[in-house]
């Protein structure tokens, strides 16, 4: 799906160097409120963004402010769902 929109250039150069950049920050600002609002799974997220690490999105989340309430079965059950995903 694509989708876009036009924001003033001077705000865009506030919120990143390049459009490149400015559409990695929507797109991450996007799968961020994704996982807040509860739409959407850290491993969507993490697929959304191409990450394949847990500990990056987990990063980024927590950079976000927004912290998770993890378990180790939510780990085995995150970690077999990339396992599944991967598998050919």
């Amino acid at each position: 799906m694509t989708v876009s929109f036009e924001i003033p250039e001077e705000f865009g150069r506030l919120l990143a160097p390049d459009d490149a950049a400015l559409a990695r920050a929507a797109m991450e600002a996007l799968a961020v409120e994704g996982v807040r609002s509860g739409r959407l799974a850290p491993f969507q997220a993490r697929c959304l963004l191409g990450i394949e690490s847990v500990v990056e999105m987990n990063a980024i989340l927590k950079a976000h402010g927004v912290l998770l309430d993890v378990t180790i079965r939510d780990v085995r059950a995150d970690n077999d769902a990339v396992l599944a995903a991967s598998a050919p």
